[in-house]
């Protein structure tokens, strides 16, 4: 069985710091459940124990999110934005279009968060968008139907 890399994961440098400040918690997080899951397995019977079945429950769900955070870590890459202008990975993007306008940046999926204007290079707006450059135009098919944008800044 071969074992075969994951291709790198492009992170921004805020999410970086962003993902290093969630190992700390979650590793310190595991370290102060563990010693709650010792005091509740010495209380005796663990079938009706409450306390334990919790601290276990609890101790999953941190492990989880602390591979999740230590994978990004080890497989990400900080990338660096591309001065070439056109619209790539780490791009703010203003579009607009009759309906007003729409300002985003583009980052990996792993990153996006559209409450806060980040949005995946493999969303539809994100992949119609890449590659362009300033004055471009871009249709996107949205749940309301086709959308027209014109680029008018790139950062």
């Amino acid at each position: 069985m071969m074992n075969r890399r994951p291709p790198t994961i492009k992170l921004t440098k805020e999410y970086w710091g962003v993902l290093e400040t969630q190992r700390k918690t979650l590793e310190q997080q595991q370290e102060e459940i563990l010693v709650r899951l010792q005091a509740a397995r010495e209380m005796g019977d663990l079938s009706e124990n409450g306390a334990y079945k919790y601290a276990k429950f609890e101790l999953g769900n941190v492990r989880r999110q602390l591979r999740r955070v230590n994978y990004l870590l080890q497989w990400g890459k900080i990338a660096a934005k591309k001065k070439t202008g056109a619209v790539d990975f780490g791009s703010k993007v203003r579009l607009k279009n009759e309906a007003g306008e729409l300002e985003f940046m583009l980052v990996s999926e792993h990153e996006a968060d559209p409450r806060v204007g980040k949005l995946s290079l493999q969303s539809p707006l994100g992949s119609a968008v890449v590659g362009k450059r300033k004055g471009d135009k871009v249709t996107v098919m949205a749940p309301a139907g086709k959308m027209g944008y014109e680029i008018v800044e790139i950062d």
